[in-house]
């Protein structure tokens, strides 16, 4: 816990009402009690609905005792770690939930990585069983041997769906759609048959505390070699704990009409998500629409009708997408309360076009993998500033970390490092990189984030970009976030991205890569109005038009890939 102090810490005097300076990260001894506190006071409340179907808290608790009972009976022990590679189905909360309760380790898993990307993933955490949609059962097919995986349960997409909905839905995705490459892994089980035994079995509910490593939770890997975040029990309450606190002093203030409804449209196995919908949802007894598709805007669209929904967690380019769809503003947005950015930057024009459409402040905040994740975030009143990534969460301290190892002062630029009850225990089995990013001084632990920000005098913070990313053009720094944010705002302009490619006469010079919106934009309207917007050296040098940018999974540009494009 961090000493309050108002004159320490100017976050703290822009608190909203309401907002306690600290959370308690041990109100839970553990996930599980979390999960059966709930199970006991929510087990008639809809929990999870996909696909029309929907799972109560109490049908949650009983299939994922099944599949933890399932799990203990293969001979896994507590602190094993099992994979889980599929994107929003009913299937993942009860794997999820199934595996904390057999006390074992989650390595959550990018369904669309491919064999390579796998195989690191799985060897790197030393994962002895996977849960895998059969969509990807190929990709796995082809790595299982080079890894530690002794057990594999495969599960198709209609697979909680009941009957003959299941039925129906398997065989129109396997023979109709052809979406499930054949494959040959003789050894597997499917999730179904997993269930029926684990029903039959003795459940032993492990003993698990706090310091237990609850995930390995793998970073993007956009900047380097994947490396896994060890998050434990403790982490994760405390992140919950302080979400539960920012978010619910609004929902206090603007009650929810009916059951407290989320929008599960980011993965469930992004950090993000994981969090916000998977764990604050069980605390909160709430109702969470899983979008196993959130690229298909109109089929997106269309779900959100049914639905009077109060949180809407998101990023950047996700919420672009749906401004752009031209049904999107037909939803019913009457019950919206809160609507939060994360995992990239978030644009002024996106925010100020959300909010005139929906009603609702679009606010954004900030968090790693390595901090379970969340960080800091805006208030949710009108007291938000557009274009910062806000203050500090509850018992969080943020600093800034000058090159010379010295802490700045307000206003300037250095390393953002933060210290507080959600900070990662390190990287799985990697100390030599976990030094590079934890140290400790007289106060305490410290992260560093490799993000490149500022507080200002009110305690918010602000982001100008990753220690990567920055571009130096003839000794000044540009860097790619204040480009990206100028261009979007440029009329007919739907995406962009900004990278520094090699120059003989300034060492780098600016290129921007941009999706258009309006078929009519050149290069001589953008290079006019960045002219009129930015000072001469961060001027685009390089414009190039694509059909669409290089994204991860989760929706966050690439910019790796293009700078290694340009590098080729």
């Amino acid at each position: 816990m961090i000493a309050i102090s108002k004159d320490t810490y100017p976050w703290l005097k822009n608190y909203p009402e309401g907002i306690p300076y600290e959370i308690n990260p041990d109100a839970y001894g553990s996930l599980l009690e979390m999960m059966e506190i709930s199970f006991r006071e929510n087990a008639d409340k809809p929990a999870y609905t996909n696909m029309d179907k929907q799972l109560t808290f109490g049908q949650v608790d009983e299939l994922s005792r099944n599949f933890a009972a399932y799990l203990q009976g293969l001979g896994l022990v507590q602190g094993d770690r099992i994979a889980i590679q599929m994107p929003n189905l009913l299937q993942y909360p009860v794997v999820m939930m199934g595996a904390l309760r057999a006390g074992l380790v989650i390595v959550n898993t990018n369904p669309l990585y491919t064999p390579r990307e796998m195989q690191h993933q799985f060897k790197d955490s030393g994962a002895k069983a996977v849960v895998i949609l059969a969509n990807f059962a190929v990709n796995l097919e082809k790595i299982v041997a080079n890894t530690n995986i002794q057990h594999i349960i495969i599960t198709e997409i209609g697979d909680l769906l009941g009957f003959p909905k299941k039925q129906i839905v398997n065989a129109v995705v396997k023979y109709v759609k052809k979406m499930v490459p054949k494959y040959n892994v003789p050894e597997a089980v499917s999730l179904s048959k997993a269930l029926s035994i684990g029903a039959s079995r003795e459940y032993k509910r492990p003993v698990i505390s706090g310091i237990d490593i609850a995930f390995i939770q793998y970073t993007g890997g956009t900047t380097g070699v994947s490396k896994g975040a060890m998050l434990t029990h403790r982490n994760l309450i405390a992140n919950v704990e302080g979400i539960n606190e920012w978010l619910m002093s609004k929902m206090r203030r603007s009650p929810a009409t009916g059951q407290l409804t989320i929008v599960g449209a980011l993965p469930l196995y992004h950090v993000f998500a994981l969090t916000i919908n998977g764990l604050c949802g069980i605390k909160w007894g709430a109702l969470n629409i899983l979008i196993t598709n959130p690229k298909d805007i109109p089929a997106f669209v269309k779900e959100l009708k049914k639905f009077s929904f109060h949180i809407f967690p998101g990023l950047n380019t996700l919420f672009n997408g749906l401004l752009n769809n031209p049904d999107f503003a037909s939803v019913d947005f009457s019950e919206l309360k809160i609507t939060i950015a994360g995992g990239m930057a978030l644009q002024k024009v996106v925010a100020e076009r959300w909010e005139k459409v929906t009603g609702c402040p679009l606010v954004e905040g900030y968090g790693l993998s390595e901090t379970s994740p969340v960080l800091s975030v805006n208030p949710l009143d009108d007291h938000h500033k557009s274009g910062t990534i806000g203050l500090p969460f509850p018992s969080t301290e943020m600093r800034i970390l000058k090159d010379d190892e010295s802490w700045a002062a307000l206003g300037e630029r250095g390393e953002i490092c933060a210290k507080g009850p959600q900070i990662m225990l390190g990287y799985y089995n990697r100390p030599d990189e976990t030094v590079k990013v934890i140290f400790e001084d007289e106060s305490g632990r410290w992260f560093k984030t490799g993000d490149i920000g500022y507080e200002d005098e009110d305690g918010f913070f602000k982001i100008v970009d990753r220690k990567k990313d920055m571009i130096l053009v003839s000794g000044f720094n540009v860097y790619p976030n204040e480009i990206e944010e100028v261009v979007s705002q440029c009329p007919g302009v739907l995406e962009v991205a900004c990278v520094g490619v090699p120059d003989e006469k300034s060492g780098e010079l600016v290129k921007i890569f941009i999706v258009k919106k309006d078929p009519a934009l050149t290069e001589e309207k953008v290079k006019a109005f960045c002219k009129e917007n930015l000072t001469g050296y961060k001027i685009p040098r390089r414009i190039e038009f694509r059909s669409e940018l290089p994204k991860t999974n989760v929706g966050k540009i690439l910019r790796r890939a293009l700078r290694e494009e340009e590098m080729a």
